[in-house]
């Protein structure tokens, strides 16, 4: 070994061994001669004492090995932030292991970092840091919890194809040319959604695997093209058996890797009530702003635009933000204009309170009464503000949900701490695309509908019908989608014909599983949990680029290889694929 200690468990015990550390050279600092170097590796740094008579040119950065006599620092010297703090290092014998040629282009110590393009380049120095390392080192640790948790509940982990048959309903496949079968191709999995099934046919029973899986999707803002999510599947179970396990999971996590006790029941929300409270399936309920219904107290005033959305059955609702009264200009009035206005919403009414409890606002001189209603019945206090938006209800939940997100992002960040998780439940089955012109599912088409809802609305609004399906929430963001799944094939089947498959397209991309419904399947279900969303809202990053050891751009770029790129003529000719003329 080229070490007999590592540079974060040296302590006053260890004074007088003679030790060996290797790592790297984090800081030098020369005072007349006698040199003290701070060594590091992934445990820790260790103070490094060379004397004068050690002659060797060190540089920042340089892997080195040391050799040398443990001794207790000076009291006035200790570093009480360093677990080798008391301790330091006086260096009898220095060889470099390799120092660096030229240059770093930024050194992991520093305060002021490079853009991330830059850090993502060169990952590796990167990943030095010591948060950056920490990191990954906490995803490593929820992946060991997982499979610890689910070890001892009977789960199996089963590892499941990566070249695989395109079924693309969702987003993009990432295609894989076939050389042996030219003019065919594979798919690389969105997810291993068909084989957990099958592996449920097969009796195996209770399912997990910690995989990769992949999804060629449009830009879009902390989305990676390919992600880890932690995938389970179980037979003879309800909903609930679902989430109970998923629940237990977490707790065992959250309690392990950072010592944190969830509540022991989660609370269970529906889609609908989500929507209608919070604008959105996925509330981040730590910066509160819940809506309300305000239609009552406006069918008396004689402002006409709100009067005629309500006779078109329409809705006023709104929220309060509790000590927004100074930060509500004009400015930001329009802003919120904007907003509603993208949702189909023809803008917003408002109203604040100044700290003298003087009333300002839209449209004040018409709806003073309303407001005035409003504001007692919500017993609001001066600084806070009203926001307000009338219209189809679908669109003022989305437009309010909109607005109330940014408001949080804006102004109640310091109301953002500890962990939010919930379960959201009774997801529309179906949802009408106006790029396909037809009905499609909005989890995935194996998803059990509510089978008296499925009843009522088959022959006519497809969108009325609830599936079995539940997301697990966590701080804003949806961490975790299942449901329990179709083992049925005639029920798989009309699922198929309400989307308007054609049988050949069912044939073709479902046959399969079809078949393999004849031959048995037991009652089952899931879920998969993005490992990625989760370990950084744990870490309490906002990017899910930070906890992945090598992460491409927005844009699906590596900046590190420079991936994705060109291949030679020879490669292209072997698959037979031609990238000349249209």
């Amino acid at each position: 070994m080229l070490r007999t200690h590592t540079c974060g468990e040296l302590t006053l015990q260890d004074v007088g061994k003679k030790v060996t550390l290797a790592g790297w050279v984090d800081r030098i600092r020369d005072l007349g001669g006698v040199k003290f170097i701070m060594l590091r590796d992934r445990y820790g740094l260790t103070q490094v004492v060379l004397s004068p008579e050690i002659e060797v040119d060190l540089r920042r950065e340089a892997v080195v090995q040391v050799e040398g006599l443990v001794r207790e620092r000076p009291k006035e010297t200790v570093n009480k932030d360093l677990s080798t703090g008391e301790i330091e290092v006086i260096a009898e014998r220095v060889k470099i292991l390799s120092s660096p040629s030229k240059d770093l282009p930024f050194y992991p110590g520093e305060t002021k970092l490079p853009a991330e393009d830059v850090r993502l380049k060169y990952r590796y120095i990167d990943l030095r840091r010591r948060e950056a390392m920490d990191r990954i080192i906490t995803r490593h640790k929820v992946a060991q919890a997982v499979r610890e948790y689910l070890g001892a509940q009977g789960f199996i982990e089963v590892e499941t194809p990566f070249l695989t048959k395109s079924t693309p309903e969702g987003a993009r496949d990432f295609l894989v040319p076939s050389r042996l079968k030219p003019g065919t191709f594979y798919a690389l999995p969105q997810s291993p959604q068909l084989f957990k099934q099958l592996l449920m046919l097969s009796g195996l029973d209770r399912y997990f695997q910690i995989v990769r899986c992949f999804r060629d999707e449009d830009l879009r803002a902390d989305r990676q093209p390919e992600f880890t999510q932690i995938d389970i599947e179980m037979s003879f179970n309800t909903r609930e058996d679902v989430m109970q396990v998923t629940e237990g999971m977490l707790r065992y996590v959250f309690k392990k890797v950072l010592g944190i006790e969830l509540p022991e029941k989660l609370d269970r929300l529906t889609y609908e009530y989500c929507m209608n409270t919070y604008g959105s399936d996925k509330p981040d309920r730590r910066i509160q702003m819940q809506f309300k219904d305000f239609s009552e107290f406006f069918r008396d005033s004689d402002y006409h635009v709100v009067l005629n959305v309500l006779k078109n059955d329409g809705v006023v609702k709104g929220f309060v933000a509790k000590g927004l009264s100074q930060k509500m200009t004009r400015k930001l009035a329009d802003e919120l204009d904007q907003l509603a206005k993208a949702f189909g919403v023809g803008g917003v009414l408002w109203f604040a309170i100044d700290v003298n409890g003087v009333m300002r606002g839209a449209a004040l001189k018409h709806l003073q009464k309303s407001y005035e209603a409003i504001s007692k019945d919500l017993s609001m206090q001066p600084e806070d503000v009203c926001i307000i938006a009338a219209g189809k209800n679908t669109d003022v939940n989305n437009a309010l949900g909109e607005i109330r997100k940014s408001l949080g992002e804006q102004f109640y960040s310091h109301l953002k701490s500890g962990f939010d998780i919930f379960w959201v439940i009774d997801f529309p089955m179906f949802e009408y695309s106006d790029e396909e012109k037809r009905f499609v599912a909005q989890h995935h088409p194996f998803t059990m509908p509510n089978l008296e809802d499925l009843a009522e609305y088959r022959g006519s609004d497809l969108s009325k019908i609830r599936a079995q399906s539940y997301d697990i929430v966590i701080n804003g963001f949806e961490v975790g989608s299942g449901s329990v799944r179709i083992h049925n094939a005639e029920l798989q089947r009309e699922v198929f014909e309400l989307m308007q498959l054609t049988e050949e397209e069912i044939k073709v991309k479902f046959g399969f599983l079809l078949e393999a419904f004849q031959y048995g399947a037991p009652p089952h279900g899931g879920i998969a949990l993005g490992l990625d969303r989760l370990v950084a809202i744990m870490c309490g990053v906002s990017s899910i680029r930070d906890v992945i050891a090598f992460p491409k751009t927005s844009s699906g770029v590596c900046p590190l290889t420079g991936a994705p790129d060109i291949v030679s003529e020879r490669q292209l000719k072997e698959l037979k694929i031609n990238l000349g003329g249209d």
